[in-house]
């Protein structure tokens, strides 16, 4: 196992959010996944297998709620974290457990400058737009 300092982790971190954004998910992950070899208590490679696995097509929503929620549980303060953690679960149909991971997202982005947490904000404004559709249609059934 090698050695590594903490800069070169954080490098390491980076380059596979690097890849991660660019779309290229497998060297993503296979960057991410020797990260938690090199250092299992490095929350950001947890953090980085989650988003993988949630960008999936299709997504792989248990191992992103295993990585997200490992990744949460080491580092409680990162809303990106949270808003990822909330979409899986959402998508997972486990509601109550999704709102309470947005509630953290925004609660730890109070100035909506975090792009997770404001897309965990977009994804319950268009949650709040089907419900209200929903609510018209019902009326008028």
């Amino acid at each position: 196992m090698p050695n590594l300092n903490e800069d070169q982790i954080v490098s390491i971190a980076a380059l596979g959010f690097n890849l991660y954004q660019q779309g290229q998910l497998g060297e993503a992950q296979t960057i991410f996944e020797g990260l938690t070899a090199i250092d299992p208590t490095n929350y950001a490679g947890y953090a980085g297998l989650g988003a993988v696995a949630l960008a999936k097509e299709p997504p792989a929503l248990g191992d992103a709620v295993s990585h997200l929620t490992k990744a949460s549980q080491m580092n409680a303060s990162d809303p990106t974290v949270q808003a990822n953690l909330g979409e899986a679960l959402l998508r997972q149909g486990k509601f109550e457990d999704a709102t309470k991971a947005f509630e953290r997202a925004l609660a730890l982005d109070p100035n909506e400058e975090d792009p997770g947490a404001n897309r965990a904000r977009a994804i319950i404004d268009g949650m709040e737009v089907v419900v209200a559709e929903i609510e018209k249609m019902a009326a008028t059934a």
